[in-house]
């Protein structure tokens, strides 16, 4: 019997004791180390062989990421692991790094009890680690910390013991003071999750050349950091991994530190899931119940073209078995399964059958999305996974010959269900699709594999920036009447406090929870005790509020009062682009009484109208997408690189010395971004690294306004005058 088919067998028998299983996602800043750590684990595991440095690349399956030497698609692998002389089943997920694909990590950790933080040594928590911390949290993931490339304090930055240790209990405090910050409000987190070396949630080490101590692994081998630093400088590596292997700590630490899904289920699903907490579903979900309705979450969806669509995805209760007809949360009638398995890394291996508590892969499910409630019977679904950032940058993709057109539309379809954080627009009629990303590489990568994977030769347009539109103050009663004059809406319009966006952003605050909690989180933010018990609707960021009292004929025509709000908001007034953070009021209507005197072509346009009207008395303006920017470099490129953010219509906040190397932090427009990589490598001899992390928009100056949103009109053949009303700028 083959190797790979005993680990398949170990990890199948495993399967059943929900004691013994870890859930565990690898999360790190881009290039610190996660998957040549991965690869560390499956050696350790005997699922590669453990030959020289680890730098295999197991998880990096798709020919591009082996290309870029980055992770583009989370991956799964399920191994086993022998800690305090019983095994266990690991299900792990190497997660991106690089911040455009931020929802491959946000979707992971949906699936998920423990988190393994990688931090690069001399790098320290970056951008994108407080990201991936965050999004660990905010599911109510625990962490644990891997400290990364100590091997390059002691022989590239020639450091001793005391330096050593300063440097990597500054990385320590810097990641728990993330943690702390998350983890104050959070009420179902009765323990402290900030990871310290004394209680072994922190080890250190060198992936490259895997070896790796914690303080249990140090008191059990006797190696101490004079001991590292010896074998070290006198290149003994292979001594080093022989006496402290990394997979032995990293493991150990897994098992000992991470939850359970029978101690982590209780306090997880009642943070994701807003059903019944009495009902036999949340007991099953509650209990990890083998034997009760079948409850799994889909996590990702990936193509396989021997087999098809495959959902990957958490399994809170029942059984997953070939055969089973369930329910996809959203759509209409049953999906049936084909087969389940485990995925081993780019390989998927079918199984008889999955029990709760773990991570499965399903064919079958043809109508789940990434998000999908999959259940043997119809149930409240779990809450949508709010992705962190939001699409910047869109492109417009057309394929060089109309023959392959039907197949484009089917493969963005496609994308679009693999990857919510891109959105897909498609005009049929005139063969123009729209893919919007959170970022330039995002986009290149989606063409790239349209073109690679499904054969499609495609011509893509120019990156175009995507704005947004927001009122600066509030405004007096504006009036929206229909065509026909029958029947009129009275609208005022505010700007919504941050604090509450930034609530709606995260899913804190939605529709689809009970009223009495949507009040009282509205409350917690800011909103007073009338105006939160009067919230009709909330549409993006947006949110609406009946003011009105006792208006004959308005409930059933407040459908059609939403559908013209929303058709509003899609599009605002100044350039077709999405307006966010509006508080509108609906303080009266006048309805004409016959039905047919206020159906959709009498309503919708009135509302809209009122609504744009409402928007342009609040001076509505655009907001750009700004991005973090931060520059490594050499001293003596420190000017040039600055003046390359300066002269984006950026802001340099900050400059210090880092190790050898300069560290340039600010803050640059995402339109003026465009382009960056090659003019940074130019004006620093390709010496500079850096990294963006999107950080929301804000008000484009004034000066810019009139220019960008003609720009954007003419682009979208809208009129190429504005509106009389709008001369503020």
């Amino acid at each position: 019997m083959g190797r790979r088919k005993k680990i398949v067998q170990e990890c199948e028998r495993l399967m059943d004791n929900p004691d013994h299983i870890r859930n565990i996602a690898i999360a790190a800043h881009v290039d610190h180390g996660k998957t040549t750590l991965t690869d560390n684990l499956l050696a350790g595991a005997g699922m590669i062989a453990d030959e020289g440095e680890a730098t295999r690349l197991m998880m990096d399956t798709e020919e591009d990421e082996q290309e870029r030497g980055i992770t583009i698609d989370a991956a799964n692998v399920s191994m086993t692991h022998e800690y305090e002389d019983t095994n266990h089943l690991i299900n792990l997920i190497d997660t991106p790094g690089h911040v455009d694909f931020g929802g491959d990590v946000t979707r992971a950790m949906r699936a998920v009890d423990g988190a393994m933080v990688v931090v690069d040594a001399v790098e320290g928590a970056m951008p994108q680690t407080e990201t991936v911390v965050r999004q660990a949290l905010r599911e109510g993931v625990k962490p644990t910390l891997f400290i990364n490339k100590v091997d390059r304090l002691i022989s590239e930055l020639q450091e001793g013991p005391e330096e050593m240790q300063q440097r990597l209990m500054s990385v320590i405090g810097d990641v728990n003071e993330l943690i702390r910050g998350m983890t104050d409000d959070m009420d179902d987190i009765d323990e402290d999750w900030t990871v310290s070396v004394e209680d072994g949630t922190v080890a250190f080490g060198s992936a490259l050349y895997r070896w790796g101590v914690s303080m249990p692994s140090m008191q059990a081998t006797g190696i101490d950091f004079g001991d590292i630093i010896e074998l070290e400088r006198n290149d003994n590596r292979q001594e080093l991994h022989d006496r402290t292997p990394l997979s032995d700590v990293v493991l150990d630490m897994v098992c000992e530190h991470f939850p359970n899904p029978l101690n982590a289920q209780p306090r997880r699903v009642p943070r994701i899931w807003r059903g019944d907490d009495e009902s036999e579903l949340a007991e099953g979900m509650r209990l990890v119940d083998p034997d009760g309705e079948v409850v799994f979450m889909v996590t990702d969806i990936s193509m396989d073209p021997h087999a098809g669509e495959i959902a990957t995805g958490r399994l809170f209760s029942g059984t997953l078995e070939k055969g089973q007809e369930l329910y996809v949360s959203g759509t209409a009638g049953k999906n049936r399964i084909q087969n389940v398995g485990l995925f081993m890394g780019g390989e998927r291996e079918e199984v008889e059958r999955v029990p709760a508590g773990n991570i499965a892969a399903v064919t079958g499910l043809r109508d789940a999305i990434a998000g999908s409630t999959v259940s043997g019977v119809e149930m409240t679904p779990f809450e949508s996974i709010e992705h962190i950032s939001e699409p910047v940058i869109t492109k417009s993709v057309e394929a060089k010959s109309m023959d392959d057109l039907p197949k484009l539309i089917e493969t963005l379809r496609q994308v679009s269900k693999e990857d919510p954080t891109i959105q897909i627009t498609i005009n049929e009629d005139t063969g123009e699709h729209l893919i919007s990303g959170q970022g330039e590489l995002h986009l290149e990568v989606i063409t790239q594999r349209i073109e690679r994977n499904q054969g499609i030769p495609v011509n893509t347009g120019e990156p175009i920036v995507v704005y947004r539109e927001a009122i600066r103050g509030a405004t007096d009663t504006v009036e929206g009447i229909s065509p026909n004059r029958h029947n009129r809406f009275y609208l005022t319009a505010e700007p919504l406090s941050e604090d509450i966006v930034d609530q709606i952003r995260l899913g804190e605050v939605s529709m689809d929870m009970p009223e009495q909690e949507r009040r009282e989180a509205l409350q917690e933010a800011g909103m007073d005790k009338d105006t939160s018990q009067n919230v009709e609707h909330i549409f993006g960021t947006n949110v609406l509020i009946d003011d009105t009292k006792g208006i004959q004929h308005l409930n059933e025509t407040m459908e059609l009062v939403i559908e013209g709000l929303e058709e509003a908001l899609d599009e605002g007034p100044l350039a077709g682009e999405p307006v966010q953070g509006t508080l509108l009021r609906l303080n009266d209507a006048r309805l004409h009484e016959d039905t047919i005197h206020r159906g959709p072509a009498q309503v919708i346009p009135a509302v809209r109208r009122a609504v744009h009207r409402s928007l342009i008395a609040g001076q509505v303006a655009l907001l750009e997408p700004i991005q973090d920017v931060r520059i490594d470099v050499p001293s003596e490129h420190m000017g040039s690189a600055s003046g390359e953010i300066q002269g984006r219509r950026g802001r340099v906040d900050d400059m210090y010395q880092e190790g050898d190397l300069m560290v340039i932090e600010g803050i640059a427009p995402v339109d003026e971004m465009i382009g960056f990589s090659s003019d940074i490598r130019s004006a620093t001899e390709g010496r500079a690294s850096w990294n963006t992390e999107n950080a929301g928009f804000r008000v484009m100056s004034d000066s810019l306004q009139r220019e960008t949103i003609m720009e954007i009109r003419e682009r979208k053949g809208m009129k190429l005058e504005l509106p009389e009303s709008i001369d503020y700028f």
